[in-house]
């Protein structure tokens, strides 16, 4: 148990950098004279460094081992936001974000794989919990130090330090990996090429699983406030408040599922999921009311919470768990791409007709994320235990 609290502890390493940029960005560009716009070639830059770290996980966990992945890209992380408060200009913030990038997504696979192969399927709503801890946290650090001498710097050393610390305590337990009685060795991992991933019965299906929640869930945390400001006419500061019951929903909905997962599985999890997700967006489209449209997004990031860890869990259940590394490296860098891409488009889409077609842009891939479980579970059989 020692090393599965070791494991949440990363996670919260994990999220951590994920809420600084959008927190910090207003900023940087405001003390650089930055066009706005450049804001997204930094995003870019970690997602694509996240996708390529992702595709390589499985080779680089079979060399190395899920621990010494897990501390040295931790360490690769606290190294690049530790750049990033002592950047002087735009180029430094992009090089910075390579690092970061890179990290992040070897952590996010080594850890999903080793969790669903070696504990129950609460352990891995538990943990992405904790990575929900990770970047609740970081807006609350930002927000006290940015009015104060040193600003956004001083907020990046900040967490800087709370990711070294994180690093010792890696570093310090790695023995702890060698004596967890793993089902599954490094030696015994498949690194598979994408080509033959891809040709694997059904996991095209299934990323398209993490396609939906993914977009769902992206969008939401990006415009969500902004149709409540251009729909219900309400102040900037209350549209930001309300959305921070969004991220809530998906921390409380990771959790309580991860207190239910022994009694329901993942299966029925998920179903029920998607059940509340859809509510979410039905009562955001046909509210008229602040607090119906409020409530319909905590629903929205209560009921998709959980589908990611557990799409995630059952991976290794279906394909092996020779083969789970190389299909879960895929699964995170399809998730990359996902974060990276589908704000734009809805950005683009929010310009040209407005804001009201937040909801029926949700509305798309919900029914791309329904309708796909369904397929997938008839596909792939997925047993009733799960």
């Amino acid at each position: 148990m020692f090393l599965l609290a070791v494991i949440y502890i990363a996670f919260i390493g994990l999220g951590l950098p994920d809420s600084i940029f959008g927190t910090v960005w207003p900023a940087i560009y405001k003390e650089w004279n930055l066009p706005i716009s450049l804001g997204s070639f930094i995003i870019t830059i970690v997602y694509c460094g996240t996708m390529v770290s992702s595709l390589m996980s499985a080779k680089v966990i079979k060399r190395f081992g899920t621990g010494n992945v897990t501390a040295f890209s931790t360490a690769l992380t606290t190294v690049s936001i530790l750049a990033f408060s002592y950047s002087k200009n735009f180029l430094m913030l992009c090089l910075c974000a390579i690092p970061l990038g890179l990290g992040a997504g070897s952590i996010d696979t080594a850890l999903n794989n080793y969790v669903s192969i070696n504990y129950k399927a609460h352990h891995i709503n538990f943990l992405h919990s904790f990575y929900g801890v990770g970047v609740v946290a970081s807006p609350y650090i930002f927000s006290s130090v940015l009015k104060k001498e040193g600003g956004w710097r001083k907020g990046y050393l900040i967490v800087c330090i709370i990711l070294a610390v994180i690093t010792i305590i890696l570093f310090t337990t790695l023995f702890l990996w060698k004596k967890k009685e793993s089902k599954l060795t490094e030696e015994d991992i498949e690194d598979l090429p994408i080509k033959k991933i891809v040709k694997i019965k059904g996991v095209l299906t299934l990323l398209v699983l993490f396609v939906g929640s993914c977009a769902i869930e992206v969008s939401s945390g990006s415009y969500g406030s902004t149709y409540l400001v251009e729909t219900k006419n309400i102040a900037d500061e209350t549209a930001a408040s309300i959305i921070i019951f969004y991220y809530l929903g998906i921390a409380l909905g990771r959790f309580i599922s991860g207190l239910i997962a022994h009694k329901l599985g993942s299966k029925k999890i998920i179903f029920l999921g998607e059940l509340i997700l859809g509510a979410g967006i039905l009562f955001i489209i046909f509210s008229k009311s602040l607090i119906l449209a409020g409530l319909g997004l905590s629903l929205i990031g209560f009921g998709n919470g959980p589908l990611f860890p557990n799409f995630s869990f059952i991976t290794p259940i279906i394909y092996g768990e020779t083969s789970s590394p190389s299909i879960i490296g895929m699964e995170m860098a399809i998730s990359s791409l996902t974060f990276m891409i589908v704000p734009i488009l809805c950005g683009l889409l929010g310009q040209l007709i407005g804001m009201i077609v937040f909801p029926f842009y949700i509305s798309i891939f919900y029914i791309l994320l329904i309708s796909f479980t369904f397929i997938v579970n008839k596909q792939l059989f997925v047993p009733n235990g799960i």
